[in-house]
């Protein structure tokens, strides 16, 4: 009954990227808290689900020539290391994954709310995104050295996605439309899909290296989720976005408050 029951999870996940395209991240960790799972173990298992849920999207954006690989490999410098030294740092600092786990869960709600919070003003960065001349000294000081900040955002995002599992999407794409406001919205998925797979992926073995993975739960998960985000894929199509993008926001901001401060 308990496999039948992640199989639902899953399916209701999937189906819920499929209709927001909010990546899964941000909604199974929490989904797998409430269930009762251990903080390592939700967050470790959700690491290789996000990856492969998110490697399809990576393989049509790779044949689209949507995806800008200099940016990813920037990246990539950046969070695969940052990802081995904080996993390395839970190994080496705690005892075992109990003794961490106030850094999971505080790490999750943070990321949760600054989730929402760029799904908010969205609009508001696709819009200044290409605003290079808007006078503000700062901004086009980052998008001078965008290579620099690129490469720390990824030792950023490393750190902030292994500790938590959420980031790689929502975060990451906000993060690429600041720095290059001249790609074009195909390209901001598909470079930022890009860049998540291998970070979700690596995160996710390390954490399997430490011991936070959950093969059953992970089959189940994935078993519900691959045919039910194509479903919310076709059935999102056909909703208008003023009605799920408050509802979700909600959800994730009041979820990334408990986690964050209680």
């Amino acid at each position: 009954m308990e496999f039948i029951l992640y199989i639902l999870a899953g399916a209701a996940v999937g189906f819920a990227v499929g209709l927001t395209g909010v990546g899964g991240g941000s909604l199974m960790t929490p989904i797998l808290l409430l269930f009762g799972f251990p903080p390592h173990i939700a967050v470790g298992t959700d690491l290789l689900y996000a990856a492969v849920t998110k490697a399809g999207g990576v393989v049509l954006h790779r044949r689209q020539g949507t995806i800008r690989w200099r940016i990813v490999t920037l990246l990539l410098l950046g969070s695969i290391p940052a990802s081995a030294v904080t996993a390395l740092l839970l190994k080496t600092l705690f005892t075992d994954p109990e003794a961490y786990k106030h850094i999971l869960t505080t790490s999750l709600g943070v990321m949760l709310i600054v989730t929402s919070m760029v799904l908010i003003f969205k609009k508001k960065l696709v819009a200044n995104a290409g605003q290079e001349n808007s006078g503000n000294s700062s901004l086009g000081f980052v998008r001078r050295y965008s290579g620099f900040f690129t490469f720390f955002m990824g030792i950023a995002l490393g750190a902030l996605v292994t500790l938590s599992s959420v980031g790689a999407g929502a975060f990451g794409a906000a993060i690429l439309l600041v720095l290059y406001p001249r790609l074009p919205a195909l390209n901001v998925i598909g470079t930022d899909l890009a860049h998540a797979v291998p970070l979700t992926l690596v995160a996710g073995l390390f954490h399997l290296y430490l011991g936070n993975v959950d093969f059953l739960l992970l089959g189940a998960l994935l078993i519900g989720s691959l045919p039910a985000i194509w479903v919310g894929t076709k059935v999102g199509a056909r909703l208008p976005e003023n009605v799920l993008h408050p509802i979700l926001v909600s959800i994730l901001m009041a979820l990334g408050v408990k986690y964050a401060f209680f």
